[in-house]
């Protein structure tokens, strides 16, 4: 059993421990829990999760894109209908604004939004919900 005084000394001499001295200190604590065999197997699979972590990131930061530019399309859309509204009267109106729910239940759909029995500015909000997701 370990006494006091030689617990006290070994808490002593770990913050004189500085530098490089603790990379070769874990090292050491490295190779005697796994062995000098298993570390190159060990290295391995590290190497193959930071792989699959960059491959995941990079996936990630593609659908970002791809959502930002569905979301400037619609925008886009949105804009080009506004103004085709904007340069007619009466009934013509009502359908340009058909025209743009039923692109707002197309844009809905590729997002995976349920569309059944939504108003516009619902389908407005929740698609704008998936694209910030």
């Amino acid at each position: 059993m370990v006494g006091a005084d030689s617990m006290v000394n070994i808490l002593n001499f770990v913050p004189t421990v500085q530098g490089m001295e603790w990379i070769i200190l874990l090292v050491v604590i490295i190779v005697v829990l796994f062995g000098a065999k298993k570390l190159p197997e060990l290295a391995r699979s590290i190497g193959k999760a930071k792989g699959e972590y960059e491959k995941g990131l990079a996936e990630a930061e593609l659908e970002v894109k791809r959502m930002k530019e569905k979301l400037k399309e619609s925008a886009d859309i949105t804009k080009t209908s506004t103004e085709a509204e904007a340069g007619k009267t009466g009934g013509a109106t009502e359908e340009a604004g058909e025209g743009e729910l039923q692109r707002l239940i197309k844009i809905a759909k590729e997002l995976g939004i349920e569309t059944e029995g939504k108003s516009e500015a619902e389908l407005k909000e929740e698609i704008a919900k998936a694209m910030l997701r």
